[in-house]
């Protein structure tokens, strides 16, 4: 991957998330240990700069490596310019902060994303969110501001048939943490040779309207990228069986929130759970924001008490291998927006424990 030519050409990694002292430390030792290292050729010391959001615009044409997500507007026409940028690394899954068609089209820009590292955190939101439609948490929430204390019919999990779409890190969490509850568990995915045994049946994603209209259940985990952005519809709702359930913990965009909010108010689906909407924060005047049977949390799905920490671990294990010339964990396909199951962070260190982490 690297030679020392390469080398020569890295002097600045530039940080964008949201580090504290020790965690900026701690990729400097990284580094140092790079260097101490004889079977790595470093010869010189790399200078690392917190640019936080305030200043990453003005700091990106600077870097050889920028690591985190810019939360602000970024001229990265100016940064490409600048042909300084050799590898991205990713504090988010999601790359549509950062896989403008410039870094997209250069072939000397590598980039990695931070797929499958909070695939728990997204679980367990994902779990929030489907208990609660299920269990009438939000019309119960709305009874107790009247007071109105009512039974209203509830739904169960076990028995029904679960749809996931996009089976990457986070869907295959999902499903492993389904798996107990006794459900039929479907999926697609751009790679459906990589079933897992969580998964009843994986197919391609040529099937995604079959699996749409076969559950009861529909949870999507898709990456935004070009092909996805309103990847589901009317045309989808419509083949999603009556009375169905409807969970977004992947990206807004990749839903037409119009075609969403139809689907609800004629009562075609029960219930949604969104994590993320087309626009956020999501206007005032959205419709979503008073239907009852819709819950909403404001994209906190993979958040955690360790997100920076853990983000930062898998920083400098990737500094490390990106600089001994072994492939870097969450390389992504450029073009698709997310890396192959054999390329994910997750998936190897599960491997190296025989366990999950």
């Amino acid at each position: 991957m690297m030679n020392d030519q390469t080398f020569e050409t890295i002097r600045r990694i530039v940080l964008c998330y949201p580090v504290e002292s020790h965690h900026v430390t701690q990729i400097k030792d990284a580094l140092a240990a790079c260097k101490d290292d004889p079977a790595i050729p470093m010869n010189h010391d790399i200078e690392v700069i917190d640019a936080g959001q305030e200043r990453v615009d003005e700091m990106l044409p600077t870097a050889d490596i920028f690591i985190g997500h810019a939360k602000v507007p970024v001229d990265w026409d100016r940064a490409l310019a600048a042909k300084r940028l050799r590898w991205i690394q990713s504090s988010a899954a999601g790359l549509d902060h950062c896989l403008v068609p410039g870094v997209i089209a250069d072939p000397d820009i590598i980039v990695s994303s931070a797929s499958g590292l909070f695939a728990p955190q997204v679980a367990e939101q994902t779990f929030a969110l489907l208990f609660g439609l299920l269990r009438r948490i939000g019309l119960f929430e709305r009874a107790r501001q009247i007071p109105e204390f009512i039974r209203r019919p509830t739904d169960d999990l076990r028995g029904k048939t679960v749809g996931i779409v996009g089976l990457g890190g986070n869907g295959r969490e999902i499903a492993k943490m389904l798996r107990p509850w006794e459900v039929r568990i479907l999926a697609t995915d751009y790679y459906p040779e990589n079933q897992p045994a969580d998964v009843d049946e994986l197919w391609p994603t040529s099937r995604t309207d079959e699996l749409f209209a076969s559950s009861d259940i529909v949870i999507l985990t898709l990456p935004l990228n070009a092909s996805t952005r309103h990847y589901v519809g009317e045309k989808q709702f419509a083949a999603m069986k009556p009375g169905s359930y409807f969970v977004n913990v992947a990206r807004g965009a990749v839903v037409d929130e119009a075609a969403l909010v139809a689907a609800l108010s004629r009562g075609h689906l029960a219930a949604a759970g969104v994590d993320v909407t087309e626009t956020e924060p999501l206007p005032p005047e959205s419709p979503l924001w008073t239907d009852p049977n819709v819950l909403i949390t404001p994209h906190v799905g993979a958040q955690s008490y360790r997100r920076v920490d853990d983000t930062t671990d898998l920083v400098c294990l990737n500094l490390r291998r990106y600089f001994a010339g072994l492939p870097i964990y969450n390389r992504v396909d450029k073009n698709l927006g997310f890396p192959h199951p054999s390329d994910s962070y997750r998936v190897a260190a599960a491997e190296a424990t025989n366990t999950s982490i």
